[in-house]
């Protein structure tokens, strides 16, 4: 058994991301095998999670995953550390747009789906006595969540942390930290979210840092005694989405980097070979694979470097010439596009197995979970297979060719969005990210 909380917080920004990869850090220098798992769906803040741990992190997504899947993920998680840490997502009660109660996507679903206490990340700048009201509130939200206690992040000096430790026992909470003010210590963000792990040459040094701003305002030995207990057996660990193929050429570099760990793994454990290449450095795939993937990530800021990458898009064109499954996600759809614009405006010629054209010169968001219906059969499923996921990104598409639709989508409201995706031939992708095949 390992023992494991969820960090979460009143609302985002409130420091859940830096209190927890701090404390990771601090676990793992203390001796303990912690490891990291993150809520919902995130590429980003698991490759710091990673980064601190030294292993890998996998998402818990309660919308998106079977209960199956998500038992199985947490403990295969288990099995590899003492320790589990699941960073939270927004507020501890926020979740889908427009839905209330306790089947909303949120974190506390998660907490109470999986059993686990809370310990709350609280930003006190600028608070003092009202930390009592806000806390009180929390509390007694919801009485089937358990809390490990709360850290509060941003104190001033003896007299407010003396305040906060008051509120905390009128809420009946444990305090277990207090995180100074460190404006210098942040992590640089685009539009996406945080600059991406792989991008930081000084990373070690900013867990340092970390470790030696934040090592006495935790109560580790306080947090690890609060903390729940978690199964290790890891027999149920299986594969969300089935393998593409039996040897996968997966695009993995800074402009297609948004790939889920947990696939690659349960893919390899079903039998697939995964082979790593890089666009950018103009990698071609595998000749061999039967499958390519290209995943997310930022081909926007790389287009023109990739439309002149002529071993990358040549041996692309290659795979499926000889009938390989070929699969684009979101930044990888774009990329087996006809053109994508830039922010300069400048069109620069993408692969062009999909008559797909896409800007990033007039930038519009477009975010939320999807229900997706497949309309054919394929290496997904069958013709009918529902598969739930997310979409996250700000490319507008210009065209979409008389190529037929990959996937009939709802939102997480069940609201009809229409078709989405196309497919020509063995060539087929969306700028839906598929995590795990709809229950039943």
């Amino acid at each position: 058994m390992a023992r494991g909380l969820i960090i979460a917080a009143p609302s985002s920004g409130s420091g859940k991301t830096l209190a927890t990869l701090s404390l990771l850090s601090l676990l793992k220098a203390r001796g303990i095998s912690v490891v990291g798992c993150k809520a919902g769906p995130d590429y980003i803040d698991p490759e710091f999670h990673a980064a601190a741990t030294g292993k890998p992190c996998f998402n818990l997504d309660i919308w998106a995953m079977r209960r199956s899947s998500l038992d199985g993920l947490l403990s295969r998680q288990a099995a590899r550390g003492d320790f589990v840490i699941v960073e939270g997502v927004m507020g501890l009660f926020d979740g889908i747009p427009g839905k209330s109660g306790k089947e909303n996507g949120s974190t506390a679903e998660l907490a109470r789906a999986l059993g686990l206490p809370i310990l709350l990340v609280m930003n006190v700048k600028g608070m003092g006595a009202t930390a009592t009201a806000i806390l009180q509130g929390i509390a007694a939200h919801d009485p089937a969540l358990k809390f490990a206690g709360v850290v509060f992040n941003q104190v001033g000096g003896p007299g407010h942390r003396e305040i906060l430790a008051l509120a905390a026992r009128e809420a009946g909470l444990k305090p277990l930290g207090y995180l100074p003010r460190v404006p210098a210590l942040s992590v640089p963000e685009r539009h996406l979210g945080l600059v991406q792990a792989r991008e930081h040459a000084g990373l070690a040094d900013f867990f340092a840092e970390a470790r030696a701003a934040f090592g006495e305002g935790f109560d580790l030995d306080g947090i690890v005694a609060a903390a729940g207990t978690i199964s290790s057996d890891d027999a149920g660990f299986q594969p969300l989405l089935p393998p593409l193929g039996q040897r996968i050429a997966l695009a993995d570099d800074a402009a297609f980097a948004f790939s889920y760990p947990y696939h690659l793994e349960a893919w390899r454990e079903a039998g697939a070979e995964i082979v790593p290449f890089s666009p950018l450095n103009n990698e071609a795939p595998d000749v061999a694979a039967d499958a390519v993937f290209l995943p997310g990530g930022y081909p926007e800021l790389h287009a023109g470097q990739l439309a002149g990458n002529r071993r990358f898009v040549d041996g692309v064109r290659a795979a499926a010439a000889r009938g390989a499954t070929i699969y684009g996600e979101c930044g990888g759809y774009m990329a087996l596009g006809t053109g994508l614009t830039d922010t300069a405006g400048v069109r620069h010629e993408m692969i062009g197995l999909l008559p797909v054209e896409t800007s990033f010169a007039a930038r519009k968001l477009h975010l939320g979970y999807r229900a997706a219906r497949l309309l054919a059969d394929g290496p997904m499923g069958a013709k009918g297979t529902v598969i739930r996921g997310h979409e996250f990104h700000y490319a507008t598409t210009l065209s979409e060719g008389a190529a037929p639709a990959l996937f009939q989508v709802e939102d997480a409201r069940g609201r009809d969005l229409g078709p989405i995706g196309r497919r020509v031939g063995s060539v087929m992708g969306s700028f839906m990210h598929l995590i795990d095949r709809a229950a039943n």
